[in-house]
């Protein structure tokens, strides 16, 4: 039966690394997939994976930074299933370059996307959640919104800022809140073989300061981090609110 029978999710960042994983293992496990991405073609491929597999799932054009695009989705996700249970806010860009060196359209590009892009999608999705009495929301911050690193002080501020609105949504949508039922929770991977941390990883000087953060003595799967989504997806964790997932190798115990 799976572990999210029947249970209609929504994947944003889905077109490849950590959303295209959690979009597939959430299919895996029962779920009907709404997988969402800018990138059209990569968002349309992970879709067919999941199909060839037996699994349900479409795809939604969507840019998560604008509002607009967040009222088409949940009105298509309605008109197609009626409800939404599992809302996986996944997509989020990288930057690097010293406080000094950034500029603001810089700065703000990052937080429109892995911050604002957050806000919306945690709005929207509780204005669907709510009409069918509960449902979860799950976040991907980073373990660098935990711990300061030098030279990402965008992405850093980001995903600290993911941390805490989970938490405040979590106290809001609770039962002693606004009595809605839905769980909030944040991701915090470490580092992860993904598209986006490939140069990084592939950087002989880079990749080997990375790993030496990282005390179990390897970068962490994909897979790894859509098995903790799962888990918070499913009603294996329905006591669970308000909480951080850290799945970083043990960078944070540090």
């Amino acid at each position: 039966m799976g572990r999210v029978p029947g249970k209609v999710a929504i994947v944003t960042g889905a077109a490849s690394g950590l959303g295209r994983e959690i979009s597939c293992l959430l299919a895996k496990e029962g779920a009907k997939v709404i997988a969402t991405d800018i990138n059209e073609d990569d968002g349309l491929a992970c879709v067919e994976k999941i199909i060839a597999n037996g699994g349900e799932a479409v795809f939604a054009q969507q840019d998560v930074a604008l509002e607009g695009d967040w009222q088409k989705l949940m009105t298509f996700t309605m008109e197609r299933y009626g409800r939404l249970d599992i809302h996986v806010n996944c997509a989020g860009v990288f930057l690097t370059g010293s406080i000094e060196e950034l500029t603001l359209e810089q700065w703000r590009r990052v937080m429109s996307i892995n911050l604002d892009g957050v806000f919306l999608g945690i709005k929207y999705a509780a204005k669907v959640m709510k009409k069918n009495n509960g449902g979860s929301i799950i976040n991907i911050s980073s373990v660098g919104g935990m711990v300061g690193t030098i030279d990402s002080s965008p992405y850093n501020t980001s995903k600290g800022g993911v941390r805490i609105l989970s938490k405040a949504a979590a106290m809001e949508f609770s039962k002693a809140g606004y009595d809605y039922n839905i769980r909030v929770n944040s991701v915090h991977p470490g580092i992860i073989e993904t598209p986006m941390t490939a140069p990084m990883i592939d950087d002989p000087k880079g990749g080997a300061e990375m790993l030496s953060w990282t005390p179990i003595g390897h970068f962490g799967e994909p897979l790894d981090v859509a098995y903790g989504v799962l888990f918070l997806a499913s009603e294996e964790s329905k006591f669970i609110t308000g909480s951080e997932l850290v799945i970083d190798g043990g960078w944070s115990a540090h």
